[in-house]
């Protein structure tokens, strides 16, 4: 259950003990919930502070929405998918299968030779289309096209990861990946959030990372036009990798088959309807939760993720946590921890091991058996998984 906070124009419902949330975390939520076109703010079990918006809130507003809060990693989410397999039927040297990942799929700032033939990612269509929508984004981003078509099947860096995990249950092999929308995204965020700064009505805001875009705007028709682009240039990404990880098992098992996947965005905005007012929901830092829904809850690179089905609570706009949640930053981490405490926190994971991805480390993350305990009204557990395989950009 949720506890609420007073002292905004709106409650802000929290699925955390608003004592363990660092101060300047709960100074961006009170500002959020004081803005006027917000209807209710949402704050999940892995909250903390974040660039533009409080990571693991869920934004609900009339007719406006705020750049700065859905970020730049436009669509940034997970995917995951069963295999046939079982753990005993990896190979003993799990190096090989990460090497073969990481030569079929671009990490950090890499990207494809030349773009995926989309006719590798089975179940996803309207590319031509999706491509010809292009033309009618940003103008400043035009000059993109053919970095923006050649990482499509990439996977970035931070905590971005694909891995390979076993069910604790049964022990199945699963694969999974967490990944955005890359260079495009960022390059879209960052001009509307330019001009969503400079607009009259935003003048006054306590922050200025606040700044919205409302209805009826040419500005705001700009933004949601490449928003939503965005969104699906991340899932097609997505996808795409997908079928690249996928074959790349099949490369080292030859036998493996596959369920479909499981996918969600959880840096997005999706328009839903709530007391009976149609809003605008960012969910920054969080997935949907309807009833039935089939959602990814990562913890960190050593200590396994979750798969959830949704409830339906409409009290927190049908939303759950999108991970673990940092418990420090990356620069705290690495002053802290070195490539020892990584290789230890890490024992048993195929996975780099140098100071390159110390920030990284799994004492950097809350405990996300803590984090799935407090959403116990917002999401049923369906697999519990460990990952024996983790590919960091």
């Amino acid at each position: 259950m949720y506890t609420a906070v007073d002292g905004a124009r709106v409650p802000i419902r929290m699925w955390a003990d608003p004592a363990s949330v660092e101060d300047q975390a709960m100074r961006q939520l009170h500002n959020v919930a004081n803005l006027p076109w917000v209807h209710g703010v949402a704050v999940m079990p892995d909250v903390h502070y974040g660039k533009g918006a409080t990571v693991g809130s869920v934004i609900a507003m009339r007719d406006a929405v705020s750049p700065a809060a859905v970020g730049v990693d436009i669509g940034c989410g997970m995917s995951a998918v069963r295999t046939s397999l079982t753990a005993s039927d990896l190979p003993d040297d799990l190096g090989k299968l990460r090497r073969r990942i990481e030569s079929a799929v671009p990490v950090g700032f890499g990207l494809h030779k030349t773009p995926v033939n989309p006719a590798k990612v089975h179940g996803v269509g309207g590319w031509d289309a999706f491509w010809r929508g292009f033309s009618d984004l940003h103008p400043g981003v035009q000059e993109l096209h053919d970095r923006a078509a050649r990482q499509i099947g990439s996977l970035g860096g931070g905590n971005h990861f694909i891995e390979v995990c076993l069910d604790q249950a049964d022990g199945r092999v699963w694969l999974m990946l967490h990944s955005g929308s890359r260079n495009i995204g960022k390059e879209l965020a960052e001009r509307h959030m330019a001009v969503a700064r400079k607009l009259p009505h935003n003048a006054d805001l306590p922050d200025r990372d606040l700044a919205v875009f409302v209805a009826g705007t040419p500005e705001m028709a700009a933004y949601r036009r490449d928003l939503f682009w965005a969104q699906d240039y991340a899932a097609r990404n997505r996808a795409t990798m997908v079928a690249l990880v996928k074959q790349a098992l099949k490369d080292v098992v030859p036998q493996t088959t596959f369920d479909d996947a499981i996918s969600c965005h959880h840096n997005y905005v999706a328009e839903e309807t709530y007391d009976g007012v149609e809003l605008l929901v960012t969910r920054k830092g969080a997935i949907r939760a309807g009833s039935g829904d089939l959602g990814i809850i990562p913890g960190s690179m050593g200590t396994g993720s979750y798969i959830v089905r949704g409830l339906g609570n409409a009290s927190s706009f049908q939303s759950a946590s999108h991970g673990a949640g940092r418990r420090m930053s990356r620069s705290k981490a690495k002053k802290l921890f070195t490539a020892d405490d990584l290789a230890a926190q890490t024992a048993g994971v195929e996975c780099r091991k140098d100071s390159g991805v110390v920030d990284e480390i799994p004492a950097a993350y809350k405990d996300i058996d803590s984090v799935i305990r407090a959403q116990t009204d917002l999401v049923e557990v369906v697999a519990h998984l460990k990952q024996v395989v983790c590919v960091k950009g």
